[in-house]
């Protein structure tokens, strides 16, 4: 059995980790409610704004295929954008994050070489953990984004999309994926495969059932359609980021809660042990004493 003094050291280490993960609970908490209401509010936007790009797609009909961002080509290479936290302490989040990507990456090759070619892989890591996963396994990494903070704005979102937009347009990649963790709530977060190029303009489904509402454009729908696809493409961006803040925070605020409670319970049982120990110290002075004087 460890002497009480050993126990005493490790019952005070135990302790002050209780109060530092105590404390990334609290600063987690009051972070993740705040970034839970950003994605809350930009969620209609961006519904209202694939509504808008369905319609558009619908209404300008056979030419959407003429459209630089729409145009489907042989896969000869995948790009990938890696969206992860910057930092650590949220539990498997990350990992499942980077195993989703890899997989993902696995399963698109796969298909590929069933079709007698095997495209070629590369990373646009926005976090540090993606990018230290993408180095660590030595993968293909085009470029990297680190530090967004926890209030990324639309510019940041731009940067982003643009590297994506020119690798599909100069045919460095043929398709273009986003891997992100989609926020459901406090306790899950979804690891999550978007296509982002070429555009799949989305079904329409929030007028079936209804009258079809005709609009008149102007100056046309083509025109229209073309100069927002890159505000779309942003927008999915963005809202990818708001997500992975928003599940980061919930993931360390549960991590968190998890470590104080395990401290707590450490504590408890090193208590007990220390008690023991004590007593048993206790005994045999005891039992010396009364041993001396027998003698």
């Amino acid at each position: 059995m460890p002497s009480t003094r050993a126990i005493r050291g490790r019952i005070r280490s135990v302790k002050n980790i209780a109060q530092i993960t105590k404390a990334l609970q609290m600063v987690a908490s009051s972070k993740m409610r705040r970034a839970q209401e950003r994605v809350e509010q930009s969620r209609p936007y961006a519904e209202q704004l694939r509504e808008l790009v369905s319609r558009l797609a619908r209404v300008t009909g056979e030419d959407v295929g003429n459209l630089a961002l729409l145009k489907q080509r042989p896969v000869r290479n995948i790009g990938y954008v890696l969206i992860t936290p910057d930092r650590g302490m949220s539990g498997a989040l990350s990992s499942n994050i980077n195993r989703k990507a890899a997989t993902s990456a696995l399963d698109q090759q796969k298909t590929f070489a069933e079709q007698g070619t095997r495209p070629g892989v590369e990373y646009v890591a926005v976090g540090r953990k993606g990018r230290d996963f993408v180095m660590r396994n030595s993968f293909h990494l085009t470029a990297e984004f680190t530090n967004y903070g926890d209030r990324p704005s639309l510019i940041d979102a731009s940067a982003i999309a643009q590297v994506a937009t020119e690798a599909f347009l100069n045919e460095s990649v043929d398709v273009v994926y986003m891997v992100y963790p989609k926020f459901i709530n406090t306790v899950t977060q979804q690891p999550t495969v978007a296509q982002l190029l070429p555009v799949q303009p989305p079904g329409d489904d929030s007028n079936a059932g209804h009258e079809t509402i005709e609009y008149i454009y102007e100056p046309d729908a083509a025109s229209i359609f073309e100069a927002l696809l890159p505000r779309y493409i942003d927008v999915q961006v963005y809202q990818a980021l708001l997500e992975t803040l928003a599940s980061f925070y919930s993931a360390q605020m549960v991590a968190m809660k998890n470590a104080s409670d395990n401290a707590k319970d450490l504590i408890q049982d090193l208590t007990l042990t220390y008690n023991k120990a004590r007593q048993a110290a206790i005994t045999t002075q005891i039992l010396e004493v009364v041993s001396g004087a027998n003698a």
